[in-house]
């Protein structure tokens, strides 16, 4: 999208903040977060969030020697299990838009021995620095919600990704299940109360669970995909749609 043709405004939770502004305030949000993402991922999905993760790399048929990119990759968790897949041949390159977040994933997982594999680069995903079809494999896992141009970042995602391979999108959802009261209660009052207590800030918890709500649902994301380019595009909800996994072809 051109700068001209951006809107004046784009959602920060629920506010409406000037579009140029969002990038800076969600960067604020994982910067007071970074030393307790994971704690707190654990925490306020139970635990589940593992098991989502796992699904999606099993989803991901990586191979020895393939190049995989882990956007908005955080702390490491996909892109350890995916150094282990594409092994010594390979490459996984962990890339996150926040220095904070980047430089957490670069000492875990150096901590635990993964050099030679993995390359770390901060980056915006509107704007990927990668060359055309050069990846097997692309995954965001609850990443995408907090870009300001998602139907730009899908499209760079297309353009990075080799013809053959796929593009994986792990990413709360809207549940389809009769659970809006207990999901909504737990958002808006238990998981903020989580935040403050575990991490010290309440208000960006709140923003997250605000975030989720503005994300595009489980069929419009879709569409979003096959609009950027994706030759075929489908999803899978996990735990009643309170996630959803989108795979993405390219021919």
């Amino acid at each position: 999208m051109k700068d001209q043709d951006k809107p004046h405004t784009t959602h920060f939770g629920f506010k409406e903040v000037p579009w140029a502004e969002k990038q800076k305030k969600v960067a604020e949000v994982f910067s007071s977060v970074a030393n307790k993402y994971d704690v707190m991922n654990d925490v306020m999905s139970f635990g589940i969030h593992r098991l989502w993760k796992r699904y999606t790399i099993s989803m991901s048929k990586v191979r020895p020697g393939q190049k995989v990119l882990d956007l908005a990759g955080g702390t490491g968790d996909l892109a350890m299990k995916f150094a282990e897949l594409v092994g010594k041949d390979g490459l996984v390159v962990l890339a996150d838009i926040n220095s904070e977040m980047l430089n957490e994933g670069r000492k875990r997982l150096e901590d635990k021995g993964y050099v030679s594999q993995i390359k770390y680069s901060q980056v915006n995903a509107e704007s990927l620095p990668f060359p055309n079809n050069y990846f097997d494999c692309i995954t965001i896992a609850f990443g995408l919600r907090n870009v300001t141009d998602k139907d730009q970042a899908l499209r760079e995602m297309y353009r990075v990704l080799k013809p053959g391979g796929q593009a994986l999108i792990l990413e709360f959802s809207h549940p389809i299940l009769p659970i809006k009261p207990f999901y909504d209660t737990y958002s808006f009052h238990i998981l903020p109360k989580m935040g403050k207590l575990i991490a010290q800030d309440e208000e960006s918890y709140r923003y997250l669970a605000e975030s989720i709500r503005k994300h595009p649902d489980q069929d419009t994301l879709k569409d979003m995909m096959k609009n950027a380019g994706f030759d075929e595009a489908d999803y899978t909800n996990l735990t009643g749609g309170i996630v959803a996994l989108h795979k993405g072809l390219k021919y």
